[in-house]
């Protein structure tokens, strides 16, 4: 496996792991509040009627860490870093169509 492959069974992995409201705020070391909280601003996607019913896959728990350090880190409040998420979503998106097309 080269590490150009790398990204690529990273992400797979990511979201063929299956974790619980639970499971998350302990990867994160945040009580549930928060995460409701970043569910609440789209910042996080769960699965489910009720905060516990809710999965997540793996991605989410990178997203979450990463919120979180924007709130920390540079006082970002939640709707920012959904924001900020969001423009990280489509700058990969963007990378990802110019490397089909042999741009990169």
């Amino acid at each position: 496996m080269t590490s150009k492959d790398s990204p690529h069974l990273i992400c797979i992995l990511e979201e063929q792991i299956e974790l619980t409201l639970d499971d998350l705020c302990h990867a994160c070391s945040v009580h549930a509040q928060i995460i409701i909280e970043l569910v609440d601003e789209g910042v996080l996607e769960a699965v489910g009627l009720s905060p516990g019913d809710w999965r997540f896959d793996g991605r989410n728990i990178r997203r979450a860490r990463i919120a979180l350090r924007l709130q920390r880190d540079l006082g970002v409040n939640l709707a920012g870093a959904a924001l900020a998420l969001q423009l990280m979503d489509e700058i990969e998106t963007l990378r990802s169509r110019l490397h089909a097309m042999g741009g990169e």
